[in-house]
């Protein structure tokens, strides 16, 4: 005797704050052919509810004293739901729609609904830093007629581009295109527009290109030019620069370049003052470059990484980091002449005194459309329970 449960996100589970998340679910009794009628179970009641946990780290966030409730309280024989039961996180923000029902699931039928909800365009993005985490669930609570509670949970991630909170849709949609054949909800219609609208400003945003050329020195002279064409990204886009070492007074031995995110902890909660920020490194290049007159790199944004954001306990900002050593003397070749007066064999010299600094470029990284990031994403569409 069981009623099986399934949840499906249609889209894919990757959604942008402000849309709204639609998930299909299905009660079935999977019984063999061969049952009987009688063997019918009886659904008592189902809810669902969106709920954003967040979690801090004890040794780097000092969090205002909580009000001592207790998250795991719920009993299996009691009609509660907590969505949360079993989870060692403190509940950020929910919304939910209860949906009651006393059902009977027949074997080889099922109960089918749909559960609609508008994500929190204000609220914050997924994210797992080294100080806080942000989990985004669809959390689905239901029970047989003298069975336990069961939760079925659905993770899901939010991407958030500031900006859409202040954008007013205009009032009269007379001249906005549209299918007289088609029959669309006003909800539906609303999100398919931020959605669109998403698309259009990341666009513009990430389409600028202008020449951004920077001198690299150190105390002894110039080493070198960099070029950049644009510092606003959109994640899986690639970071592609250039340098330029040919006018450079001071030879450079080596370079790298990382692409990393600098998470800080605001003042006000940090657990200890001046407490350092975490860097987290996603991608990085490295070359020698002596006697090279041009190089070029090429750093990919992970399309499962967070973009910059910013809330008012942590905030995540992207920059590239770069490393140079250089000559600290001349690196003028050694030249050993074989046998023959006409050949000439070159040798690198065998040990040579160094000097090393770095520079950060600080660049900013936005969201990109959620249906790519759906593909790479970790999380499923479809999940199920056995109740």
């Amino acid at each position: 005797a069981m009623i099986e449960v399934l949840a499906k996100l249609g889209r894919g589970p990757v959604f942008l704050a402000g849309e709204v998340l639609e998930c299909v679910i299905t009660f079935t009794n999977p019984l063999s052919a061969s049952s009987t009628s009688a063997s019918s179970e009886m659904l008592a009641w189902a809810s669902a509810q969106i709920h954003c946990q967040f979690h801090a780290s004890e040794n780097r966030v000092a969090l205002p004293p909580s009000d001592g409730s207790k998250h795991d309280v719920q009993a299996e024989n009691e009609t509660v739901f907590v969505p949360n039961r079993g989870e060692c996180y403190s509940c950020n923000s929910s919304l939910g729609r209860l949906q009651k029902c006393s059902r009977c699931v027949e074997n080889h039928w099922g109960l089918c609904d749909s559960y609609c909800e508008t994500l929190p365009i204000d609220g914050p993005p997924s994210f797992r830093g080294q100080s806080v985490k942000y989990v985004y669930k669809l959390t689905i609570g239901c029970q047989r007629v003298n069975s336990p509670i069961k939760l079925l949970r659905v993770p899901f991630r939010v991407l958030v581009l500031h900006g859409l909170k202040d954008y007013q849709f205009p009032q009269d949609e007379a001249v906005a295109p549209s299918n007289p054949f088609l029959e669309e909800e006003e909800g539906l219609k609303k999100d398919s527009r931020l959605a669109d609208l998403a698309t259009e400003l990341l666009m513009v945003a990430t389409s600028r290109r202008s020449l951004h050329l920077y001198n690299i020195s150190n105390s002894r002279g110039k080493v070198g030019t960099f070029c950049i064409f644009k510092t606003v990204y959109k994640i899986g886009e690639d970071v592609i620069g250039t340098f330029n070492f040919s006018e450079g007074d001071i030879p450079c031995l080596q370079f790298s370049v990382s692409l990393q995110t600098e998470e800080s902890i605001q003042e006000e909660f940090q657990r200890r003052r001046g407490q350092q920020v975490s860097f987290s490194v996603h991608a990085r290049h490295q070359e020698a470059c002596l006697h090279t007159a041009q190089s070029s790199f090429s750093l990919p944004i992970p399309l499962s990484s967070t973009p910059g954001f910013s809330t008012n306990i942590v905030s995540l900002k992207w920059r590239l980091h770069f490393e140079f050593v250089t000559s600290g003397k001349s690196t003028e070749k050694s030249l050993v002449r074989g046998s023959q007066s006409e050949a000439v064999t070159w040798t690198g010299v065998e040990q040579i005194e160094v000097d090393t600094f770095s520079w950060d470029l600080p660049i900013k990284v936005l969201p990109t459309n959620p249906i790519l990031a759906s593909y790479v994403s970790q999380f499923s569409s479809t999940n199920s329970i056995t109740i």
